[in-house]
């Protein structure tokens, strides 16, 4: 399916340059679907996720804590896959919605407040040890390799964002996504019309999940986080 939807979005950007009318919602979910096969190609599972509906979320739950930023359905771990005929099904469906990738299986995720993000890439590709980077809602987005499955059952750090979701004025410092968690992917619209976007895409190799926290902590004390705030895991 993924040489299939290759072709289809080539279809549509060979009509564009041919100067033939295109239906917009077509072209915004061919692109949509060209970001998302990037995320697949690196062996991230994805699920769809609320998307903005006018200031509010599309969810139906009064009060959204999370607008935008959480998963539709509750099984959203189960539904989680790289199957791209699944996905394509999903745009179809809904060609405005917005995705999560689930964390802890193959990749886990560090976060922090933009200003720390700049610092600490900047660093990490001067190492050599940026992996893909996104942004959005005021954070970056570092992903690395996940912890894997440790043999002792107590290591796990689980997490419980579909029944408590985060928020930024609950830990703005430093959170660690693994088991049970998740972040929105790119290219997510959140209900201030910014979207989640790459910085440095998904071909690049997963880095060493440790390395990138000693260089996110840092850059987290650099710009004013307190130790007690810096990190918080899941």
């Amino acid at each position: 399916m993924e040489a299939r939807s290759s072709r289809w979005t080539g279809w549509l950007r060979g009509r564009a340059r041919a100067g033939d009318s295109l239906d917009a919602r077509d072209m915004a979910a061919a692109t949509r679907l060209d970001l998302l096969l990037g995320a697949v190609r690196a062996g991230f599972p994805v699920a769809p996720a609320a998307r903005p509906s006018g200031y509010r979320c599309s969810c139906d739950r009064v009060g959204c804590p999370a607008p935008a930023r959480h998963p539709v359905s509750f099984a959203w771990q189960t539904q989680a896959t790289t199957d791209t005929e699944q996905i394509a099904r999903w745009l179809d469906r809904d060609p405005q919605a917005n995705f999560v990738t689930a964390t802890g299986r193959t990749h886990d995720v560090l976060d922090v407040p933009e200003a720390a993000g700049r610092i600490a890439l900047e660093r990490l590709i001067d190492q050599d040890a940026a992996g893909p980077v996104a942004a959005g809602d005021g954070r970056y987005l570092f992903f690395a390799a996940t912890r894997g499955t440790p043999i002792d059952e107590d290591e796990w750090w689980p997490c419980e964002l579909d029944s408590h979701p985060d928020t930024l004025e609950e830990h703005p410092g430093l959170r660690w996504h693994c088991r049970g968690s998740y972040v929105l992917l790119p290219p997510s619209v959140l209900p201030d019309d910014s979207v989640v976007r790459w910085v440095r895409g998904p071909e690049h190799p997963l880095p060493d999940p440790l390395r990138v926290l000693d260089m996110l902590t840092d850059a987290c004390t650099t710009v004013g986080a307190v130790a007690e705030e810096q990190w918080r895991i899941g």
